[in-house]
């Protein structure tokens, strides 16, 4: 009989711990994430991610594979978005309009990746809009419509409000994530590109429970 009671009361012990447990996965704000306030415009019916990031960013470029794979694995209920930043510096405003020029012709899926190995690995010098087109259409791109895509006026404007919403967002660096146009994540919480993602999850899930309880 004593034996039964000392297994019932550890039992009991369990189980009053399980919500702390709970409560120790429940991300913090100002320690996992920030809020962003007002909030970015997001979409309604989903969750929204959206990367900020540059071409130019090497540790946007070793985080590529891994958000892209993570991306492709998100529930139907969340979206994400991946939105290049110049930080008002003309180079990186030129990358920024490289993506939208790729997305434009409908060659992203196919030369996203290059574009960082071009960068990074390879020391291509995008220096002018001549240089990126010439290289994009050695990749295999219609070389007129990429030149008309990274010249429209469409362009610059996508980089400007890309640029407000990372202002809006107060993103101190790349690459920067935010959740459901709330949450900004804390990098500095994360001890690996890993572990953003898995905090990232977890804002998720807060952001779901939140729609929940209006």
């Amino acid at each position: 009989m004593k034996r039964l009671v000392t297994l019932l009361f550890s039992a009991l012990l369990a189980c009053l711990a399980l919500p702390g447990l709970a409560l120790a996965a429940e991300p913090l704000a100002g320690r996992e994430f920030k809020a962003i306030s007002p909030p970015l415009a997001s979409v309604k019916d989903k969750i929204e991610v959206i990367e900020f990031f540059s071409y130019g960013c090497p540790h946007c470029s070793d985080f590529h594979p891994l958000v892209s794979k993570w991306a492709a694995g998100l529930p139907k209920d969340v979206n994400f978005r991946r939105v290049p930043v110049s930080f008002n510096r003309p180079e990186w405003a030129r990358l920024a309009r490289i993506y939208y020029a790729l997305e434009t012709t409908g060659d992203l899926a196919r030369l996203d990746t290059a574009v960082f190995i071009a960068l990074h690995e390879q020391r291509v010098a995008f220096k002018s809009d001549e240089a990126v087109v010439n290289w994009a259409a050695g990749k295999g791109a219609d070389r007129k419509k990429f030149a008309d895509a990274m010249a429209s006026f469409a362009m610059q404007s996508k980089v400007q409000r890309g640029d407000q919403d990372a202002t809006a967002a107060r993103i101190g660096g790349v690459p920067a994530l935010a959740v459901d146009g709330k949450f900004l994540i804390n990098n500095e919480a994360a001890s690996s590109y890993e572990d953003l993602l898995r905090i990232t999850d977890t804002v998720i899930a807060k952001a779901r429970q939140d729609r929940k309880g209006k």
